[in-house]
């Protein structure tokens, strides 16, 4: 009679408390500055808005480039903020450092590079070949 063994997904040890207090504090630390540099794009946004005096065309197309570039870094920003807050939710959770797709353990180095990083390197090279 055979018998049939599931494996279970051994889970990896929990990350060092050090090394994730270090983590939370540059998360927050990001987060802090995401939001200084969002504010100061709003300003930079609301003078061009406020610039209303007639101008010439060359002005009118500076302006509306000045405003689709702060758009951007605007939405770029606020993406890396949602990422941070995800992963200081993932850190009370006991769930920071490791991969969403298969669960193993996040190289630390990587998590100093992208501490928001959400997938180990080989899952998120998977994920951008597909998307190719």
């Amino acid at each position: 009679m055979a018998t049939t063994s599931k494996k279970k997904k051994k889970s990896p040890p929990p990350i060092d408390e050090n090394f994730l207090g270090r983590m939370e504090g540059a998360l927050m630390a990001l987060r802090a500055e995401i939001v200084d540099n969002l504010i100061a794009s709003n300003e930079d946004f609301k003078e061009i808005m406020d610039g209303t005096e007639p101008k010439d065309i060359a002005d009118i197309a500076s302006d509306d480039i000045d405003r689709k570039m702060l758009e951007a870094i605007g939405t770029q920003e606020l993406k890396r903020l949602k990422s941070i807050e995800a992963a200081l939710t993932r850190i009370k959770q006991d769930k920071y450092g490791h991969c969403i797709k298969c669960g193993k353990r996040i190289p630390q180095d990587r998590l100093i590079a992208i501490p928001y990083a959400l997938m180990c390197i080989e899952c998120k090279s998977e994920e951008e070949k597909r998307n190719r």
